[in-house]
C-alpha cells in the first residue's frame, strides 16, 4: 500500500498524561522513586511540607503520595462505563474492591478490570523495603466500553507476568527487539491471554492491541500494519535517546499518532535501549460524556451515574479501611470474588 502522508500523523511531547485516540481514553505513566518505608509501608523521613496530602501529584523527591496518606496511592473511589488496564513494571499495587476480589501484584504483572455498571476499587502503593529504597513504575490504561456494554456486570481478572508472551525479534545485525504482548494479535503470540468478556477487546474486529516494545540500541524491527482500516494507532516512545519512526526522525520522548495502515519500521538510533508502549484499536465511534471516574455517553447518563453510587455505593466497601493493603509479605496473589483462598502466580517469582 502507497500512502502520500508522512508516517506519523501527529505527535506531542510526553507529560505524565498521555494523549489518547478512540478507544482509548487516558494513559497515565506513574514513575516514583520511593525512599526506604517506615517499617509501616508508609514513606520514612521525608518531608511533607509543601505537599497536598491527600492529593499530592507533586513529584517532589521524585515520587508523589497521590491520594494516600500515609501509605501512597488511590484509596477506594468508584468507576463506571469503562476498564483499567493496569501494568506494573516496578514495585506492588495492592488492590481491594466492592465485589471482595483483593491482590498484591507487580514487576510485569497486568490487572484487568472491567467496571461496568459500577465498581469501587483502591490502589495503593505499599512500601515493602525498610532497608533501600521502593521503586514503583506502571501505566494505567483506560479502554473505553461501548453504550451496550457499559451496564454490564463488573469483573476482576489478573494476567501473571509469567503467562504474558513475550516475543523476541533479531535483526539482520542480531540486535534485538522484545514485544510484550498484554492484549492483540501478533505473529508467534498464539497464547496471549483473552480480555474480559464484555471488552471491546473481546470483539472480533476490534483490533484492539496493548504492547510494550524494547529496542536493543541500533536495532531494528518492522511493525505490522494493523488487521483493520478503521484502526486508530498510537506509540509512546518514553524511555531511550532517539529513533526513527518509518524512516522520520524522533529525538524527545514522543505521543505519536501513527498511520495504522502500512508497515513501520522503527530503528533505535541511540546508544541506549528505547521502550515504547502501543495502543491501538478500532473507534468505538460513540459520543462521550465524562465526570471524573464515570464514562457515559449522554450527561443524562452521568447524572445518573452518580445518583446511583449516592445510593448503593455501587455494592457497598466491605472492607474495613478505605485504604487496605494486605500485610508486609512480599508477595504476589489474587483472591477472586467468592474466594476464600489466595490464588498464587505460576511461577513464585519475586520481580
Amino acid at each position: 500500500m502507497t500512502t502520500n502522508h508522512p508516517p506519523i500523523l501527529e505527535s506531542a511531547p510526553l507529560g505524565p498524561r498521555w494523549p489518547c485516540l478512540d478507544p482509548f481514553l487516558f494513559c497515565a505513566h506513574h514513575d516514583d522513586s520511593y525512599p526506604a518505608s517506615n517499617g509501616k509501608m508508609g514513606v520514612q523521613a521525608v518531608e511533607f511540607e509543601g505537599r497536598e496530602m491527600g492529593s499530592d501529584f507533586s513529584a517532589r523527591d521524585g515520587f508523589s503520595m497521590y491520594h494516600g496518606e500515609p501509605i501512597p496511592g488511590f484509596p477506594g473511589h468508584p468507576h463506571r462505563g469503562f476498564e483499567t488496564v493496569t501494568l506494573v513494571r516496578k514495585g506492588r499495587i495492592d488492590h481491594a474492591d466492592s465485589l471482595g476480589a483483593a491482590a498484591r501484584f507487580g514487576g510485569g504483572d497486568v490487572q484487568w478490570l472491567t467496571a461496568g455498571k459500577g465498581i469501587q476499587h483502591s490502589e495503593m502503593f505499599p512500601l515493602l523495603n525498610s532497608d533501600q529504597p521502593n521503586p514503583l513504575e506502571l501505566f494505567q490504561i483506560w479502554l473505553n466500553l461501548p453504550a451496550r456494554n457499559k451496564m454490564v456486570e463488573p469483573h476482576f481478572t489478573m494476567f501473571w507476568n509469567e503467562q504474558i508472551p513475550r516475543l523476541s525479534f533479531s535483526d539482520a545485525a542480531g540486535r534485538k527487539t522484545t514485544v510484550t504482548v498484554v492484549a492483540g494479535a501478533l505473529d508467534g503470540a498464539d497464547k496471549a491471554l483473552p480480555p474480559p468478556p464484555e471488552s471491546w477487546a473481546s470483539q472480533a474486529d476490534s483490533d484492539v492491541a496493548i504492547w510494550t516494545l524494547e529496542l536493543e540500541p541500533g536495532a531494528r524491527w518492522t511493525m505490522p500494519r494493523a488487521a483493520g482500516d478503521q484502526t486508530h494507532r498510537m506509540l509512546y516512545f518514553f524511555v531511550g535517546k532517539s529513533m526513527t519512526v518509518g524512516g522520520e526522525a524522533v529525538n524527545g520522548h514522543l505521543a505519536m499518532h501513527v498511520d495504522a495502515q502500512r508497515e513501520l519500521e522503527l530503528v533505535n538510533t541511540g546508544d541506549v535501549s528505547a521502550e515504547l508502549v502501543l495502543l491501538q484499536g478500532k473507534p468505538i465511534g460513540e459520543k462521550v460524556a465524562q465526570y471524573g471516574p464515570f464514562v457515559m455517553n449522554t450527561q443524562e447518563e452521568i447524572m445518573q451515574a452518580m445518583q446511583d453510587y449516592r445510593r448503593t455505593q455501587f455494592g457497598g466497601w466491605p472492607w474495613k479501611d478505605n485504604d487496605p493493603v494486605h500485610g508486609t509479605e512480599n508477595r504476589r496473589f489474587a483472591r477472586y470474588p467468592g474466594a476464600d483462598v489466595d490464588e498464587q502466580p505460576p511461577v513464585l517469582a519475586i520481580v
